[in-house]
């Protein structure tokens, strides 16, 4: 399983430089699983930058993955994760949802360099 952060996603909807190296397996819908927490920062990030047609669109397609709710196990253990890597809230709540659903967290945010069940990007 394959859990892309924000950043990954933005990159992709964006077309951005590193577009292509997320293309493939979110287009394959294969493996990909989508956080809520990612669902609402993809969200915020269109809905400001391009309005709230755009922001639905990137939603419907965010959509048509498995969602995977913030629930008590997720909430206590990304606290545990947070306290011991130094991560802020919703990178906590990403790491804890990679690890609890068995995923691979594919993230360009250098706070994740080096960690286990991790796949970092460059920017």
């Amino acid at each position: 399983m394959i859990i892309l952060d924000s950043s990954c996603w933005l990159e992709y909807f964006l077309n951005g430089k590193r577009a292509d190296s997320y293309a493939a397996i979110i287009e394959a819908h294969s493996e990909v699983i989508v956080s809520a927490i990612v669902l609402h920062e993809v969200f915020k990030v269109t809905m400001r930058a391009s309005g709230e047609d755009s922001a639905l669109a990137v939603a419907g397609v965010l959509q048509q993955f498995p969602i995977i709710p913030v629930d008590e196990n997720i909430a206590m253990f990304s606290v545990k994760l947070g306290q011991q890597f130094g991560l802020a809230m919703a990178d906590s709540i990403m790491l804890a949802t990679a690890h609890i659903n068995h995923a691979t967290l594919w993230t360009q945010d250098a706070d994740f360099k080096g960690l286990a069940k991790v796949k970092y990007f460059s920017k």
